[in-house]
């Protein structure tokens, strides 16, 4: 292992001096990796602010995660986003006519349906007098549109939101080639033949080539994977160490699904096809298995696999969120309040997949608390790289010093409260979805294990991040 990282590093001038800062121990062994969550009886005090409305999540559902390409492969986006909405309509019985406002994340965007909130919200039989907007902010999509919600209600300009994200991975939108589109606008613009007859002219067989939708970073042409893959290798995370966090990820799935512990999970009957009531892509192997894929990024010495990565995902899921007064007038229990949240950004390039780091610490400040206040953590797992590199920054006194600017490091993570019921791993990763997932996760186990208080937090393409306090609602 030792020979691969030295090899990995010489490619990585601006990030392979962190490795002499990382030793090559193990950042967990099986014991830690599966160690029993543990029961919350403390009560601390509440992060209520005078003057400030308190909001409240109501309840949140999603339709099944799937692997894309399957079930979800024939809609648009627009129908997942329905399916979510008409879940949550269902789930909360919400009087349609009480939304003040709608709001979706998404990524990859339809062009038919460039606003997929305003089009899902009719299709889920909204009032066409509520408006309904789409944010877009990269794997935190669904964060934004949450916050931004929170906002309207803070601000007193709405008492009842709903919040979500959807993301259909299995139809992609694919352009014609810039010089094939600029050819066809300028024959609709042609007035006679003999003009439409030169521009064809002009035509050429490799304007037929299509553009796919960019995987790589805009601002560096590094893809995710490929990005953490160097930062794996930077804070010296082994591939057997990614492989067992992956199957642990899995394998908590699994369990948390086989218990009916997802219950923010909604059927959807697929329109010509059968009900999907369960996420598809939850499957524990062994690392025996694992260990036979071959690097999926950087080859031959890279340490991602398809294993150790989240997958392309279909999905949509769904929040109402309310001012505390408005929910209990209206007779409901609300599951959890959300409070405190923070968006970070920093150096794309070695940092991309960072943002948990950063943000953490700012948003733990923000509230008032400590690491040791929370107790549930709900982390998104772009890759299993990805999750430890930001295990390691945290626990790093030098990496906080020198990176962050801050005197001591950020605090070790307790894996027995981190991610218990899987996470996007295994559940998937809808792009503009996850983020609502994220919430509903921690606010249904805060309620499950009796604790208080939970950390949200994601990153994002662009190097940006997010993370957010919820709180247990009293029972």
């Amino acid at each position: 292992m030792t020979s691969i990282l030295t090899y990995t590093f010489k490619s990585l001038p601006s990030t392979s001096k962190w490795a002499l800062r990382f030793s090559l121990r193990p950042l967990s062994c099986s014991s830690q990796l599966w160690a029993a969550p543990a029961v919350q009886t403390k009560s601390k005090k509440t992060l209520a602010k005078p003057n400030i409305r308190n909001i409240v999540v109501v309840d949140g559902v999603r339709i099944p995660f799937l692997l894309s390409g399957t079930s979800y492969k024939d809609l648009m986006p627009h129908d997942l986003a329905r399916a979510a909405l008409s879940g949550l309509l269902h789930r909360t019985n919400v009087p349609k006519e009480v939304v003040d406002y709608i709001i979706f994340g998404t990524v990859v965007q339809e062009v038919k349906t460039s606003n997929v909130a305003r089009e899902a919200a009719l299709g889920a039989g909204f009032s066409d007098k509520t408006p309904a907007h789409t944010v877009t902010m990269a794997c935190i999509s669904a964060n934004q549109a949450m916050t931004t919600g929170v906002g309207l209600i803070a601000s007193g300009q709405c008492d009842v939101i709903v919040a979500g994200g959807v993301e259909l991975m299995s139809d992609v939108p694919i352009r014609h080639s810039r010089k094939m589109r600029k050819m066809m606008l300028d024959l609709n613009k042609a007035k006679t033949l003999g003009q439409r007859l030169s521009l064809i002219s002009k035509f050429r067989l490799n304007f037929l080539s299509p553009e796919l939708p960019a995987v790589a970073e805009f601002s560096t042409n590094e893809t995710m994977g490929h990005s953490a893959d160097r930062l794996a290798a930077a804070f010296a995370v082994s591939r057997l160490e990614q492989d067992e966090y992956a199957l642990r990820s899995h394998t908590l799935a699994k369990k948390a699904q086989d218990e009916g512990l997802l219950s923010d999970v909604v059927p959807f009957k697929v329109p010509g096809k059968d009900t999907v009531t369960k996420d598809s892509g939850i499957r524990p192997s062994s690392l025996e298995q694992m260990a036979k894929l071959k690097p999926a990024f950087i080859k031959p010495y890279g340490t991602v696999t398809a294993a150790n990565s989240s997958f392309l995902t279909d999905g949509a899921s769904a929040m109402l969120i309310m001012a505390e007064e408005k929910a209990l007038a209206m007779g409901y229990k609300p599951k959890a309040y959300l409070r405190d949240f923070v968006y970070v950004s920093q150096d794309p390039k070695d940092q991309l997949l960072l943002g948990p780091t950063y943000a953490t610490p700012k948003v733990l400040e923000k509230a008032g608390l400590t690491m040791n206040d929370i107790d549930v953590f709900e982390f998104h797992e772009a890759f299993s790289g990805q999750i430890l590199a930001n295990f390691k920054a945290m626990d790093s006194d030098w990496f906080t010093q020198n990176y962050m600017g801050r005197k001591t490091k950020v605090g070790s993570l307790p894996l027995e409260k981190f991610n218990n019921w899987g996470g996007s791993l295994s559940l998937g990763h809808p792009f503009g979805a996850t983020g609502c997932r994220l919430v509903m996760a921690a606010a249904n186990r805060l309620r499950k294990e009796g604790g208080q208080y939970s950390l949200v937090a994601a990153c994002a393409a662009g190097g940006q991040g997010h993370a957010m306090i919820v709180e247990a609602y009293p029972k």
